[in-house]
């Protein structure tokens, strides 16, 4: 793909699932990659496979870090490391504090890092991965939801505030992928995610495939598609369905 060949890419939590999709992805089209992840050795691991860069840490921090290592320049940041937060209304405080900051502040903190730049250069290319949950919900993790809806809210926000000015902004809407996160999901994932898992590589060609249509809403699952719609047109028989599948996950025992 002509836009990232030679490109200074940023993945975030790119040590495993979706994120070293991404990074392998880029870096097979040409670009240039930095790999981050908060555990040192994936983000190495990774990064010494494709012959990228491994900038580990909180991935909120690590903006000045990475672009020095590309030169100066960071042309595309994917904003993939995420918390997969179980909970309900009684998930303790911390929970819900951890999952707003890496889902959606850690993305707030590097596009002000980001956008000065991208700004005054009129480019620049954000990649939010939120989530189907944040265009819908999921059953069980509150924390993990609402949050995502942040993320979805903040990369919308970007999109309608700069496109003008060059910015293009693409938000990743999976359903179930198979990573260690849907592992962690528990009975859960697994009634509602894993009977139609993707692999990481399907996502990354989904986001591909946006790119070169300059869209927005990336759907590896284009069902979900369908799914947005219904909970907009008709959100009580779709807020009643998905209370059926909750009674569902409460019978199964959870």
């Amino acid at each position: 793909m002509s836009a990232v060949h030679g490109a200074g890419v940023v993945v975030t939590g790119a040590g495993g699932g979706i994120g070293a999709a991404l990074a392998r992805r880029f870096a097979a089209e040409g670009a240039r990659v930095v790999v981050n992840d908060i555990d040192a050795g994936k983000a190495k691991t990774v990064a010494d496979e494709i012959g990228a860069t491994a900038v580990p840490g909180d991935a909120s921090k690590i903006v000045d870090e990475a672009r020095d290592a590309l030169g100066g320049v960071v042309d595309v940041y994917c904003a993939n490391a995420g918390l997969g937060s179980g909970g309900d209304a009684f998930a303790d405080e911390d929970v819900w504090a951890a999952a707003w900051d890496v889902n959606v502040m850690a993305h707030v903190r590097a596009s002000r890092a980001l956008l000065p730049d991208w700004l005054e250069r009129g480019s620049g290319r954000f990649v939010s991965t939120v989530s189907a949950a944040g265009l819908l919900t999921m059953i069980g993790a509150a924390p993990y939801s609402v949050t995502k809806h942040g993320a979805l809210a903040y990369a919308e926000w970007l999109s309608l505030t700069y496109r003008h000015r060059g910015l293009k902004v693409h938000a990743i809407c999976p359903q179930g992928v198979r990573t260690d996160m849907l592992t962690a999901s528990g009975t859960a994932g697994e009634l509602v995610l894993q009977p139609t898992a993707i692999e990481p590589e399907d996502v990354a060609d989904a986001l591909f495939d946006a790119m070169e249509a300059d869209r927005f809403l990336v759907l590896p699952h284009p069902e979900v598609a369908d799914y947005y719609a219904a909970r907009a047109t008709q959100n009580d028989r779709w807020l009643a369905g998905m209370n059926h599948i909750q009674q569902k996950w409460e019978e199964s025992g959870r």
